[in-house]
């Protein structure tokens, strides 16, 4: 009963008659904005039909297949690179890290040069040091005899240090500078300085060909460090980073030896990457030490990370705040854990599926780096005279470094998205409407004559379906089948 009060239902309201639905039909191919469908239909000769039908059929298939190409390339995720130099009044300044190249006092390490292999252990967080055999018996019996030992406390003591013996000369932009201007930092180097670290505001530059000027005795004979181990120069490295990053030195340190002057040209270049998938940043990283994201501070904590789970301390050389790590765990954990991270990858760099992806923003400084001979002859005897040193002292100890900025401007190389979603929906418009003549409101035509269309046909298929079986309980005067069996038994 329900079944067939559903059909009356479907056949009185929603299903009209066939001469209605063709009507319909008609209504909609005359009308409708797709251009080219009325002349099928409207057009009396045959052939001009069949020509009609070609040619709508043909701007229908090319644009469909140019629709694709455009939907295929929008996917591919493609991006472009724009290179836009910003001229300013003044420009912020670059942190510069400072470093000696003999990284211990002389008379420290005199009688212990088993240090030098263990500060490279220790380093060897930051850049990978190999242990050669010779050295396995000498380091054993110094970490058994010295539990107790910090190479930490050590290299404060008694590494390089910067003070008025060491900076001869500093001034920024004419005004001169202090040691105390300068802030301390372990890197494998060992003690380094680092210049405008806190990104003062008062360290802008208003004025191209000035900027940072220094002058170092380097005190051969005060420090040295150990030519067996490959450490075989004189002089100064530094790195000129920005003030919120930790300075890199691992194969972007610039050198300055004795007896030079080098001028420092940089420039300030900042890049920025679109997020995945059209490019490898991730924007919601955030690191726990460091105030932005850089892949070398993501490095170094995921390296912290690691070695904090498996040796249960921290490397005073990297960020965080755990236990800092002896010097028995260093050699016999640390050390191995940094080379199952390389070995492994455990720490990755690079790719948006890598554990530290490239940053959304990245601020570098290209450098141009000219070098001429420290001092003429009669500059060598007003220093020797100044400084109560000899001619000889001062060519084999002396360095000066000029950094300043080439002008006042930086370069912005910005990756932006080749195809957006609006160009892409233009696009899409552009060829529907170029072949077809068709627009949104055609598609929601068309879409609400598919509906309609649809709704019939299940309509059409619910009034083909059979009837449903009667499936009702015997009555209570009818006999079932046990007793009219168990009747005819009895007769």
């Amino acid at each position: 009963g329900i079944l067939e009060k559903i059909r009356s239902y479907l056949i009185k309201k929603l299903l009209p008659h066939l001469e209605d639905r063709r009507r319909y039909h008609q209504e909609f191919a005359s009308s409708t904005s797709f251009h080219g469908v009325h002349n099928i239909v409207q057009m009396q000769s045959k052939t001009r039909k069949v020509l009609w039908l070609f040619i709508v059929a043909s701007c229908l298939a090319i644009a469909i297949w140019q629709i694709c190409s455009r939907f295929i390339y929008y996917f591919s995720w493609p991006t472009t690179t724009t290179v836009v130099v910003q001229y300013v009044e003044n420009v912020k300044f670059p942190a510069v890290t400072f470093c000696n190249l003999n990284r211990f006092q002389a008379h420290a390490v005199n009688n212990l040069k088993v240090i030098f292999i263990i500060w490279n252990i220790v380093s060897g967080v930051l850049q990978k040091f190999a242990v050669e055999d010779k050295y396995s018996q000498e380091l054993n019996d110094f970490l058994l005899g010295n539990q107790n030992f910090s190479i930490k406390e050590f290299t404060r003591k008694n590494g390089f240090y910067l003070n008025s013996s060491t900076l001869l000369e500093c001034e920024f932009f004419g005004k001169p500078c202090y040691p105390q201007d300068f802030e301390h930092v372990f890197t494998e180097y060992g003690n380094c300085f680092t210049f405008n670290q806190n990104d003062l505001p008062g360290r802008r530059v208003s004025l191209s060909g000035r900027g940072l000027h220094l002058l170092f005795d380097v005190q051969q004979e005060q420090f040295t460090d150990e030519p067996a181990l490959g450490s075989t120069d004189a002089g100064i490295t530094f790195v000129i980073h920005s003030p919120k990053e930790l300075p890199r030195f691992d194969g972007l340190g610039l050198l300055t030896p004795v007896g030079m002057h080098a001028q420092v040209a940089i420039r300030q270049l900042k890049s920025i990457i679109q997020e995945y998938p059209w490019g490898e940043c991730k924007p919601d990283i955030k690191l726990q030490y460091h105030k932005i994201y850089s892949t070398n501070g993501c490095l170094q904590e995921c390296k912290a990370q690691y070695i904090q789970d498996r040796c249960g301390c921290l490397p005073f050389i990297l960020p965080g705040n755990g236990t800092e790590c002896d010097l028995l765990k260093f050699y016999n954990c640390v050390y191995p854990a940094v080379y199952d991270i390389e070995i492994k990858g455990l720490c990755t760099v690079g790719t948006h599926n890598s554990t530290c992806p490239a940053p959304c923003e990245e601020t570098d400084y290209p450098t141009t780096v000219t070098y001429s001979s420290f001092g003429g002859q009669k500059a060598i005897k007003y220093l020797s005279a100044k400084l109560k040193k000899s001619p000889e002292y001062i060519r084999q100890n002396l360095v000066r470094i000029d950094i300043k900025y080439h002008d006042l401007s930086y370069k912005i190389t910005q990756q932006q998205k080749a195809l957006t979603m609006s160009e892409l929906l233009a696009d899409v418009g552009g060829q529907l409407g170029l072949f077809c003549g068709a627009s949104m409101i055609t598609i929601v035509e068309l879409l609400e004559y598919i509906f309609t269309n649809f709704c019939w046909m299940c309509i059409f298929l619910l009034l083909k379906a059979p009837e449903m079986p009667q499936w009702n309980s015997p009555s209570q005067n009818q006999p079932t089948h046990k007793e009219k069996k168990k009747g005819i038994q009895e007769c």
